[in-house]
């Protein structure tokens, strides 16, 4: 059974948990690309709302990355 809890991340925070050890801001690139790269992923969250400028993802956003990506 997982660990991983859906729920508001802060971006940085959920970016560290798929990519541990790297540099926050270099883990949130990585997963803003990934996000990117996936269109049906990106055009989910776009329909719930989130702002390219907020800095928490919403837990509705979570279950979307965790969906598409996997968990973390």
């Amino acid at each position: 059974m997982s660990q991983f809890e859906i729920r508001s991340y802060p971006k940085s925070e959920l970016a560290l948990l798929y990519f541990p050890g790297a540099d926050p801001h270099v883990a949130l690139n990585r997963l803003n690309s990934w996000i990117h790269r996936c269109r049906d992923l990106d055009e989910a969250l776009q329909h719930c709302h989130l702002s390219p400028r907020a800095k928490f993802f919403s837990a509705q956003a979570v279950r979307l990355i965790v969906d598409y990506l996997g968990e973390p």
